[in-house]
């Protein structure tokens, strides 16, 4: 009986989310390492129009729009509108910043977005945040400017880059917290990158240029393959389970984002990179700590 209270269906479910998460930061880290690999030969927003092409084509067969027309359908597209801009305005800006800044660099700046959540939750959603995830939330800003040092040359401008793509994914996050009360998860992911695509095609004619390579050609496939994939199985992992039992593993793609930076471009990050990469995430953790513990109370 003990056994199969441990690992009865619901705690075998959660484990079964938390897995697939963990999956989706390795998917996520490795776009990210694409995307630093083409900055060397094509624009970044030619890049992140072809992460959102083959997105919108791979998300249409797989869920069968055909079928499904409801899924273009929304009751707010105004918001949905702002949101797929606010996630292709936190693409381009982190593209632009991966061909300059290591891969841990870039994360540990955008695992801030979370605290920037829970600043401007209140504001925005009306949610009560009190003294001690307030703390929080300047801790880990803290944290930010132990990583990008500003005023003491140790980090390179395009950390600024990078600041911007976080505050766009936070904003984008709110969003998508507002919406999902009256909004399908399916649609969301759908008409986000569409607005994505759609935006940034009248955009390419003075930027583009023909990936010169086949190497080159799969690259820009995986992109919007392994962005695709990572959003589903993001999905069905918060079917699995609660998003308060999900969140502390996201911040394994710091792990992810370590190791492929070395294996792939010699990378390691420096003593301050590390601890405030540190400071961030253990700022990050302690927040969705006090989350869980508001939701229960």
């Amino acid at each position: 009986m003990a056994v199969a209270a441990v690992f009865g269906r619901p705690v075998d479910l959660r484990l079964r989310g938390i897995g697939l998460v963990v999956l989706t930061t390795l998917l996520f880290a490795g776009l990210d390492a694409i995307a630093k690999l083409l900055g060397n030969s094509l624009h970044p927003m030619e890049v992140a129009w072809f992460r959102y092409a083959v997105n919108v084509v791979l998300v249409i067969i797989v869920l069968r729009a055909w079928r499904q027309p409801e899924l273009f359908g929304t009751r707010r597209p105004g918001l949905q509108l702002l949101r797929g801009l606010f996630l292709l305005g936190s693409t381009v800006f982190n593209f632009a910043a991966l061909r300059y800044l290591q891969l841990v660099e870039a994360a540990s700046i955008q695992f801030a977005g979370p605290l920037i959540v829970t600043a401007l939750a209140g504001p925005l959603l009306g949610e009560k945040i009190g003294w001690r995830r307030w703390a929080a939330v300047v801790v880990g800003l803290i944290g930010v400017l132990v990583v990008i040092r500003p005023g003491l040359g140790g980090m390179h401008w395009a950390a600024g880059l990078s600041l911007c793509s976080t505050l766009c994914y936070a904003l984008y996050l709110i969003l998508t917290r507002h919406l999902s009360r009256s909004e399908s998860a399916e649609g969301m992911l759908l008409l986000s990158a569409a607005v994505g695509m759609l935006a940034l095609t009248p955009l390419m004619p003075p930027v583009w240029q023909m990936p010169p390579t086949a190497a080159i050609w799969g690259m820009l496939v995986a992109l919007g393959v392994l962005g695709g994939v990572g959003h589903f199985l993001l999905i069905h992992a918060h079917k699995l389970a609660p998003a308060s039992t999900l969140a502390p593993f996201g911040y394994t793609q710091i792990l992810w984002m370590t190791t492929l930076g070395y294996l792939v471009f010699g990378d390691l990050p420096d003593l301050w990179t590390a601890v405030g990469g540190a400071i961030i995430v253990g700022s990050g953790l302690y927040t969705l700590h006090r989350e869980r513990l508001r939701r229960v109370s």
